[in-house]
């Protein structure tokens, strides 16, 4: 016989704005760190400046960019 009882998960609810809120500035964050150092690195091109800091620039632009698809995955696939 089936379950008649609506399934209540108030438990997780709990907190999901408050997380929402923190993703996504720190979604924002990730965005903006990735357009700044792209930008820098472009501007780092044009004038010249040193393999230092392309490198720099291009560790930054990998780890923001590594940061959001693994938050994109996590998100896009669950928890298991």
């Amino acid at each position: 016989m089936a379950n008649t009882v609506p399934h209540d998960d108030s438990h997780r609810r709990t907190g999901t704005a408050e997380r929402s809120g923190r993703a996504d500035l720190a979604a924002f964050l990730l965005w903006s760190l990735l357009v700044i150092s792209g930008l820098a690195n472009a501007v780092a091109s044009a004038t010249g400046a040193g393999t230092w800091t392309h490198l720099a620039c291009g560790a930054v632009t990998a780890l923001s960019a590594t940061a959001l698809a693994v938050r994109a995955l996590r998100a896009r696939g669950g928890r298991r």
